[in-house]
């Protein structure tokens, strides 16, 4: 009877070292958190040959504000992000939509630089991510770049990330803004979502991004006429996404839910 070779554990203890390795062990797949990996192996649909992992790495824990914005760590997790003072405060949208995420004891272990590395359709944390129009730092042993939240999913499991780069953190820009974050669920208070809604007003400008219900974040910037009726723009989203279907929902009534969420979080923006 044949078994799988044990994977290789690597542990780096500095920034440095993590790089270093990321560039000479492509093959390794990154720990965070590790709660979709762990689903993800459990399910036979990733057979690793090495971990990174990034636990020991110091500085990716932090949440720290300054002129740009909010800065969170990748090591973050979600629930820091949930009961942060200063998110609360100033991205209530946010530590919201980081709320929402599955129990507390999930939310203690995944992570901000896992949720988005992940790229699974039915996380909450990117449409909000998205809307807010935060970007991604990435790093690798040739430097450091950011990728718009909305370009670095691109598919399921699916990123720009190149090989040899890891996740940093995530900027969430400063300014004025009203935000509100739905989550229509199917199945129990702790089920993924069946859609999520996620919307932004800043002075004459609206951004409205619908996760969960395709393979990538949906955003139509066309579509965000602050001046339209809140109606008028959820049946335009419901027309404009071709969701998929699955245990949660089949893809019409994805539509139909489409159309009812969007309209309602622009009416509580309004509100």
């Amino acid at each position: 009877m044949s078994s799988w070779p044990e994977p290789d554990w690597l542990a780096p203890e500095s920034f440095d070292e993590a790089l270093r390795l990321r560039a000479e062990r492509d093959d390794a797949t990154v720990v965070a958190g590790g709660t979709f990996l762990a689903i993800l192996m459990n399910q036979r649909m990733l057979t690793p040959t090495a971990f990174l992992s990034l636990q020991r790495v110091p500085g990716l824990d932090q949440i720290e504000v300054d002129e740009r914005g909010l800065r969170l760590g990748a090591l973050v997790t979600h629930r820091a992000v949930e009961l942060s003072p200063v998110v609360r405060e100033r991205w209530p949208a946010l530590a919201q939509t980081f709320g929402v995420v599955a129990s507390p004891r999930v939310r203690n272990q995944a992570t901000v630089g896992g949720v988005l590395a992940d790229a699974d359709y039915a996380s909450d944390p990117p449409a909000m991510l998205a809307a807010l129009q935060a970007r991604v730092v990435v790093q690798s042993v040739r430097g450091e770049r950011e990728i718009p939240v909305e370009e670095l999913i691109v598919g399921h499991y699916e990123t720009t990330l190149e090989p040899n780069e890891l996740i940093v953190g995530v900027v969430v820009p400063n300014g004025e803004a009203r935000a509100t974050y739905r989550k229509f669920r199917t199945r129990s208070h702790e089920d993924r979502p069946c859609v999520g809604v996620a919307a932004v007003r800043r002075p004459g400008a609206l951004r409205i991004v619908v996760g969960a219900v395709a393979h990538r974040p949906q955003l139509f910037p066309e579509l965000c006429d602050p001046d339209a009726a809140p109606e008028e723009i959820g049946r335009a989203y419901a027309d404009a996404i071709e969701p998929i279907g699955d245990v949660r929902g089949s893809a019409a009534y994805r539509k139909r839910v489409i159309a009812v969420e969007v309209r309602r979080a622009l009416e509580e923006l309004a509100a």
